[in-house]
């Protein structure tokens, strides 16, 4: 089964509800999210002749910047609500 792709027509109306002066990042790798500065966007042509853009990140050590914020990942559904452990009463020091 073949998903349909994004194009540049509904990336351009998803990013047309965003606060323009925002950074872009991209949300990388579902079993290990983290977040990627993008520096490039490129179009080509792939093996069937169909125009494609891609979006790239840079080559700047600090291009990645760490772990995806939980609530991103859980929004794109890489991960589930996880609700922290009920909390248990601390054990006091018997001082023996």
């Amino acid at each position: 089964m073949t998903h349909p792709e994004m194009t540049v027509r509904d990336l351009i109306d998803l990013l047309s509800g965003c606060d323009r002066s925002a950074p872009v990042r991209q949300a990388m790798n579902p079993f290990f999210p983290m977040a990627h500065r993008l520096a490039q966007v490129v179009q080509s042509v792939d093996g069937t002749g169909r125009t494609v853009v891609y979006l790239a990140e840079g080559r700047d050590e600090d291009t990645q910047f760490g772990h995806l914020p939980p609530e991103v990942a859980v929004a794109l559904s890489w991960h589930g609500p996880v609700q922290a452990p009920p909390r248990r009463p601390r054990r006091r020091a018997s001082g023996k």
